[in-house]
């Protein structure tokens, strides 16, 4: 079968760009089609509401509390993207996706363009390519949050530096626009989640050096005007932090969020070494057909100085992510794109019959596990509307593994991947909509759908606020109802109502909620049900929405 001629439309800058507009078709479904996340996204997105309703651009809160774990990059980045997009009144969570949107479009340019000097135009494409495509990329594109921008930066940082590297190995002058985007992607990668990304750099750096016994080449970075940009980059709001903060910032980042992570599994979120191996088929689906042979071109061709470059990028971080005691599933995605370097550099030359049949079965496996996860979400979770969904992302997936790994195994390896692609991201459309239909993800929503109907929502000017609501203290429900929401207990419910403020309330709070409705003389008129199960208490929920009680409504005591 022959190969799809794709030289004439990837020549130059079309490559890279064509590979970061793959990345934006690939993250646009989760995007617009997921509700607010609980935990970090909707603490993220409240935060920066927060910002722009306050005008403080240097102190993190949510609500009154200090969110003083990460630095402020990602939150600025919100606040613009809302300022451009949309009003902080409408609060949608889609605005405040789009840096992770645009970070996982930068991480596909970049890796496209350090392909295109690494190995060629076409390898460079289909490198950013699979790395625009693949499922945890595209996941995080679609959360607001730091990772895929933290990935874009971090990947564009090592892109300049194998420019760097690679001409110096040809004993070329070092281009000074390659230099300044190192150290600007150093820099904000910095500011969106302090060491990480120059952890990553560092680690490379150190590893190719060791390995060609040379340092030489290091003197073509530009040290002297490099980090006083970095510096330029962080300083001002690291000195104004610790200023509104005196000095409380550094104590919680450092001491109370990564320090623990470096000491033990932190917040629960422990694992074992080598659990991002046996992840890597899923996370990198539907690139996962070729992970066997990306893997035998970093052993056997190790003496290329491209090749070096890439297994130095990926191994020496993945053992340090490997090695950390705290583990969450994207924390390896900074070293994606060296896979998908080395991939595409095993697309440069046949590939082994082992390999070939290896990735079709692993790709194989990886779109069943797919599968069974989406079974399972829809049995256990999910709504009718949601057969459809899954129905898309089972097929789908099954497509680009069958359909791939079978062109692979015959020797067209390129038209394989590009089938891969196209079918992995359809599927991941179809899990995106599948999620969406899930009942854990859709209780703050339903509830403010509830608000919304019986004209006790805050914002439409009957009731006054905030909204008082029991146990289901998620963060979804406080960016979509406002930093006042009150988070409190059965007593604090009827006070709200006696106050003539709307109530939510849970069903173990019953009890204790009349009792005080009762010690108050008040009463409320029940409006609503929605029940659920909280993911992140892991409990079934049942909330009642009350309003005050006016004339002819049923009253609860």
């Amino acid at each position: 079968m022959n190969r799809p001629n794709l030289d004439h439309y990837i020549a130059g800058w079309r490559g890279p760009v064509l590979a970061a507009l793959l990345a934006l078709i690939a993250g646009l479904p989760g995007l617009l089609l997921l509700p607010p996340l609980d935990r970090d996204e909707s603490r993220f997105a409240q935060a920066t509401a927060q910002m722009l309703e306050g005008g403080d651009y240097v102190d993190i809160r949510f609500q009154d509390d200090p969110r003083w774990k990460k630095p402020i990059g990602i939150y600025w980045m919100q606040a613009a993207a809302v300022a451009v997009t949309s009003d902080v009144e409408d609060r949608t969570i889609q605005p405040y996706r789009l840096p992770s949107l645009l970070g996982a479009m930068l991480a596909a340019w970049a890796v496209a363009w350090a392909g295109a000097a690494l190995f060629g135009n076409r390898a460079g494409f289909l490198a950013g390519v699979m790395l625009g495509a693949t499922f945890l990329l595209s996941t995080e594109a679609g959360i607001a949050k730091t990772d895929a921008m933290l990935a874009g930066l971090t990947t564009l940082s090592m892109a300049a530096l194998a420019r760097i590297y690679m001409s110096t190995r040809a004993g070329e002058k070092s281009n000074r626009l390659h230099k300044l985007l190192f150290w600007v992607g150093i820099g904000l990668s910095i500011l969106i989640k302090g060491p990480i990304g120059l952890l990553v750099v560092a680690l490379a750096v150190i590893a190719l050096s060791i390995w060609d016994r040379n340092i030489k080449w290091l003197g073509q970075l530009g040290w002297g005007w490099g980090l006083p940009l970095t510096a330029l980059l962080v300083g001002p709001w690291a000195i104004a932090i610790t200023i509104a903060t005196d000095g409380g910032f550094w104590r919680e980042a450092i001491g109370g969020d990564l320090a623990p992570k470096i000491a033990g599994a932190h917040e629960s979120h422990g694992g074992f070494p080598g659990m991002y191996v046996l992840l890597s088929p899923l996370l990198l689906f539907p690139v996962t057909l070729m992970l066997p042979a990306a893997l035998s071109t970093g052993w056997h061709r190790r003496a290329e100085p491209a090749i070096r470059f890439a297994v130095c990028w990926l191994v020496p971080a993945w053992l340090m992510f490997e090695l950390a005691p705290t583990k969450l599933w994207h924390y390896t995605l900074p070293t994606f794109g060296a896979i998908a370097l080395l991939a595409a550099a095993a697309l440069t030359q046949p590939i082994g019959k082992v390999s070939r049949v290896t990735g079709a079965l692993l790709g194989l496996f990886a779109a069943v596990v797919i599968c069974l996860i989406t079974v399972y979400g829809l049995t256990e979770f999910g709504r009718s509307t949601a057969q459809t969904w899954a129905t898309v992302t089972i097929v789908f997936a099954v497509m680009a593994a069958a359909v791939g790994g079978f062109l692979l195994v015959n020797r067209a390896a390129i038209t394989g991947v590009l089938i891969a692609v196209v079918f992995g991201i359809l599927a991941h459309a179809g899990l995106a909509g599948t999620i969406r239909q899930l009942r854990p993800l859709s209780i703050a929503p339903r509830l403010v759908q509830t608000l919304d109907s019986a004209e006790l929502n805050p914002a439409q000017g009957r009731y006054p606020g905030p909204v008082a609501i029991t146990t289901f203290h998620e963060p979804s429900f406080v960016f979509l109802t406002g930093k006042d929401t009150q988070l409190t207990d059965g007593a604090g419910a009827a006070r709200a109502l006696a106050e003539g403020r709307p109530a939510i309330v849970e069903a173990r709070d019953d009890e204790a909620f009349r009792r005080a409705l009762a010690d108050l003389g008040a009463a409320g008129r029940a409006v609503g049900v929605v029940t659920g199960h909280n993911y992140s208490s892991g409990d079934d929920v049942r909330l009642t929405v009350y309003a005050p009680a006016g004339s002819g409504d049923r009253s609860a005591r």
